[in-house]
């Protein structure tokens, strides 16, 4: 195993390239549990009709832990809308088609939506009466088995030479409403400052599906919620103001 080719840095892992093999090293000290629930999230995926890179092994470098995948060779959405601007609404359409796929598929021992987002909601550091407001909100919501991935977004799909698109990073996976996942994806663009972008993508969706906008909208406090668990400062005082909204209709 060689880590000397760098592909990608965050904040408590480094990934590598090692020949046809995507190396994942999580930094020291990080969460032995968090480790093996995204392999376990990823091993389950692959049973799926999705195309998502296999995992060949989970083991220990110095103390840390390392997921090691097949490698996909190809350019990220965010890096072919980057260089090709003038085609983001095409890429955006082509990323909903593929979540559509997605939430085709089932998984059935995935963790379930609800119950992450009941945990996420009770970890929060919103007062008692907000926090009953979002459960008893989330619990009213329909419930349903879809794949959905928690952190969908341009970065996390690999476009391949033969065009092929690939899903990557499954830590976040459960099984539920895809409107919820729907939901994640355009706060996620909130949070990049990119409100236009957000607001295609949303209305795009509902027009290939038929959703109704104000059913996806009653997600977006509850993933909001579920975002402030991360303790990001910078998104604090947003996700704060999402949550605080308080009309659920």
């Amino acid at each position: 195993m060689k880590l000397d080719n760098i592909i990608s840095e965050r904040v408590n892992k480094t990934i590598y390239r090692d020949g046809d093999k995507c190396i994942k090293l999580f930094h020291e000290g990080a969460s032995k549990a968090d480790v093996l629930n995204e392999a376990l999230n990823q091993a389950r995926v692959e049973e799926t009709a999705l195309n998502i890179p296999k995992i060949h092994e989970v083991t220990m470098v110095d103390k840390c832990w390392v997921i090691v995948f097949e490698f996909i060779e190809g350019k990220t959405l965010r890096e072919l809308i980057d260089e090709n601007p003038k085609k983001t609404q095409e890429y955006i359409d082509m990323m909903i088609d593929l979540q559509l796929k997605m939430h085709s598929q089932r998984c059935p021992l995935l963790t379930k939506l609800r119950d992450k987002m009941l945990r996420k909601i009770d970890q929060t550091d919103f007062d008692l009466t907000i926090k009953y407001e979002l459960q008893t909100h989330l619990n009213g919501m329909p419930r349903h088995n879809k794949v959905c991935h928690g952190d969908f977004r341009a970065s996390n799909i690999i476009v391949t030479p033969k065009d092929e698109l690939y899903i990557l990073d499954w830590s976040h996976a459960t099984q539920g409403n895809a409107s919820g996942d729907v939901a994640r994806t355009y706060l996620l663009y909130l949070l990049a400052n990119q409100k236009d972008f957000g607001e295609y993508y949303i209305n795009k969706f509902c027009e290939k599906t038929n959703t109704p906008r104000k059913y996806i909208d009653k997600w977006i406090r509850i993933v909001a919620a579920s975002q402030s668990v991360k303790g990001n400062p910078e998104e604090l005082d947003f996700l704060t103001r999402i949550v605080d909204v308080v009309e659920w209709e």
